[in-house]
């Protein structure tokens, strides 16, 4: 997807890239570039598998602790 711009009679160079400025802003390639740059790969089928194992082991550990009226303090979740 090719932008073409000519420059029109009596336009200065800076009404000229003020105008391909606008174009390209509205045309969306400026953001899809940025999106293609910071592109996250997937995570591998082994990794995401631990992740969730790690998550319902420590699930378990903290119902375990509930239930004996042991909770640990100062504990955050991350976000």
């Amino acid at each position: 997807m090719a932008l073409e711009i000519t420059k029109k009679e009596r336009e200065s160079s800076q009404g000229l890239i003020r105008r391909f400025s606008k174009r390209v802003k509205q045309s969306g390639v400026l953001m899809r570039a940025r999106k293609r740059k910071y592109k996250q790969r997937k995570k591998s089928r082994q990794l995401t598998n631990r992740a969730a194992l790690r998550r319902e082991e420590k699930r378990k550990e903290y119902e375990k602790m509930k239930k004996l009226g042991i909770q640990k303090k100062g504990v955050r979740r991350r976000r």
